[in-house]
């Protein structure tokens, strides 16, 4: 299976997202000229098996939607690397050679899809490119699983492009939206200009690291991110210095006193995302609850996922 399959059928996504802590379904309808409408959220913290996944899928009206997954931070690598001087229908075949010495597992276990990052119209540097790497086994159990569940699975998806689909439409014309959240694997940092993905990075702090009761250790994690978010940020601009970042987008979050502490160290505005801006809520009041909504913001921006050509999502 592509990491990033194109399909034909259905209208509107559910995700179905296998976590450590459980299972967390969501679904999203799009129309144009409104927000897009979320149809359905759960969550379970049942182990993930056929039987978990089948109810899920049945309660998410799986049969009326297509069906996409998201894999956990561990299970893939994302790699930015330059693009090769081939033709298109190449680029893949060209990129596993360049990837034998780049992954942790050898390239023939390997299951790779690949993303444009546009250049500035008037650039000179060499086009680069968002490698997707995962070993054939992980998406083989993920289809098995799915198989087991009896769930069409159209798409297997990774956490940077649903974070993407959502700082997309947090962009005033002509500047970029740098995106930040927590969860179980860490932090991800993403950075979105024109709709497209351009930034990556993973900040090795996590959810329960920014609730921790203690004080010191709270603000040292609050140090240390504040620490990583300045170096990516000036290298971002030193490598792409025809986007200008407007803000940086916290996740929703029950984390107190992350916002005022960042915009007091960083020159960029902070502000915290509520799902009710970019979403249409009004079929699952639920989510105006803040630990909800940072539970399902990756499966909604999962959800959000649009075809625009063979092998690309937005």
């Amino acid at each position: 299976m592509r990491l990033f399959k194109k399909t034909k059928k259905k209208e509107g996504w559910l995700t179905i997202a296998i976590g450590r802590e459980g299972i967390a379904a969501a679904s999203v309808e799009r129309a144009a000229g409104a927000l897009p409408r979320v149809r359905f959220v759960q969550f379970t913290e049942e182990k993930a098996g056929a039987n978990a996944l089948d109810k899920l899928a049945r309660d998410g009206l799986a049969a009326a939607r297509r069906c996409t997954t998201l894999l956990a931070g561990g299970e893939y690598q994302i790699m930015n690397v330059e693009a090769p001087n081939v033709p298109r229908e190449e680029v893949k075949t060209a990129v596993r050679w360049r990837l034998k010495d780049i992954l942790d597992f050898p390239v023939a276990e390997a299951t790779i899809d690949v993303l444009d990052i546009p250049l500035d119209v008037n650039a000179r540097a060499q086009q680069s490119l968002f490698v997707v790497a995962a070993k054939n086994s992980v998406i083989a159990l993920r289809q098995k699983l799915f198989l087991d569940a009896r769930v069409d699975l159209d798409a297997i998806d990774i956490p940077e492009m649903a974070q993407r689909n959502v700082s997309a439409m947090l962009e005033p014309e002509g500047r970029g939206v740098a995106m930040l959240s927590f969860g179980d694997d860490g932090g991800l940092l993403t950075v979105s200009y024109r709709g497209e993905l351009y930034l990556s990075r993973r900040f090795d702090v996590t959810l329960a690291h920014l609730l921790e009761p203690d004080h010191d250790r709270k603000h040292a994690s609050f140090d240390k991110i504040t620490l990583e978010l300045q170096r990516s940020l000036d290298h971002f601009e030193r490598q792409y210095s025809f986007i200008s970042v407007s803000k940086l987008v916290l996740g929703p979050s029950t984390v107190s006193g992350l916002e005022e502490y960042l915009s007091s160290n960083l020159y960029t505005p902070v502000e915290t995302l509520d799902l009710a801006t970019v979403f249409d809520l009004d079929a699952v009041p639920e989510l105006a609850d803040k630990a909800l909504q940072q539970r399902f913001l990756l499966p909604l921006g999962a959800a959000l996922r649009q075809e625009t050509g063979a092998g690309k999502s937005a």
